[in-house]
């Protein structure tokens, strides 16, 4: 899933190309990815695009001014964007592939939505404000714009794992399951520990964690072709995704605790002082 580096590279990457361009067309070729229905897509026909802004995990395309529509993406768990010099020529018709949505630009070329697998949670709305979409409504502040007393106050706020905290859209915006593996092996604690039991250290080294793994990925990401981000984000990682491989800090394997639709890893010696997790949901330290 692309997290708060990653869609802060797509939205400099689209700023730098849809700049003053104008909205030929925007045409969904999966049913379930539009998530609205007025203002109409074709609003943003003839349209020039304004600014590209991130909310969260959220891309934000403005057209025609401070009243225009935006168009607001959402690439969920399995979602992409894919910029293309050359569009073809005929319409995408509806099929069984992964093209979700298609929008092309006047003077040619335009990008690609695209959605792997079954559960299609891609997500498009054509809003008149941004904060007409639901999942930016309730967003909490982003990572990157917290100061450090407010993340504290944060934590105290609720007796919640935390892994969960960190994931939390409407606690903190931005970082979603790979992030919060590395953030919390950076920050030295088990994803368990309840986040109202961190000491003020603790709160600390987590927010000093936080800053700089997602500060470390923005910048590597800065810069990268849409087509790369996602290769960028897996070389990044140190735990997440590494399984069975050797903590690049202790040299401990990387193990994983896995969930119906999702897994964490972490690392034994670095967080939970040598002791595996046992790999079920809501599992506590083995004793």
């Amino acid at each position: 899933m692309p997290e708060l580096p990653e869609v802060e590279a797509l939205a400099g990457f689209l700023a730098e190309r849809l700049a003053d361009r104008t909205v030929e067309a925007v045409v969904p070729v999966a049913i379930s990815v539009l998530k609205t229905y007025d203002p109409p897509l074709s609003s943003l026909q003839g349209r020039a695009v304004t600014g590209v802004r991130r909310y969260g995990k959220f891309l934000d395309l403005a057209t025609g001014g401070p009243d225009g529509p935006h168009l607001v993406i959402h690439l969920a768990r399995a979602g992409w964007l894919r910029w293309r010099e050359e569009l073809p020529a005929a319409p995408p018709r509806p099929g069984k592939g992964p093209l979700a949505l298609r929008v092309r630009l006047a003077g040619g070329g335009g990008f690609d939505l695209t959605e792997a697998g079954t559960q299609k949670r891609l997500a498009v709305h054509c809003v008149r404000d941004v904060t007409e979409v639901p999942g930016i409504a309730r967003l909490g502040p982003d990572a990157l714009a917290l100061g450090r007393e407010d993340f504290a106050g944060l934590l105290r706020g609720g007796h919640r794992q935390i892994k969960g905290v960190l994931r939390d859209q409407s606690v903190l915006a931005g970082i979603g399951n790979a992030y919060s593996d590395e953030i919390l092996h950076a920050a030295r604690l088990s994803p368990f520990r309840l986040a109202d039991s961190l000491t003020g250290e603790e709160t600390a080294a987590l927010f000093e964690a936080m800053g700089g793994v997602l500060r470390e990925a923005v910048e590597r990401s800065r810069g990268q072709a849409a087509a790369e981000l996602k290769t960028e984000k897996r070389t990044g990682m140190r735990v997440h995704g590494r399984i069975g491989e050797p903590c690049p800090v202790c040299g401990d394997v990387i193990r994983e605790v896995s969930y119906r639709d999702s897994s964490l890893q972490y690392c034994p010696t670095c967080q939970t002082g040598g002791r595996p997790l046992a790999d079920r949901r809501l599992s506590r330290l083995l004793k």
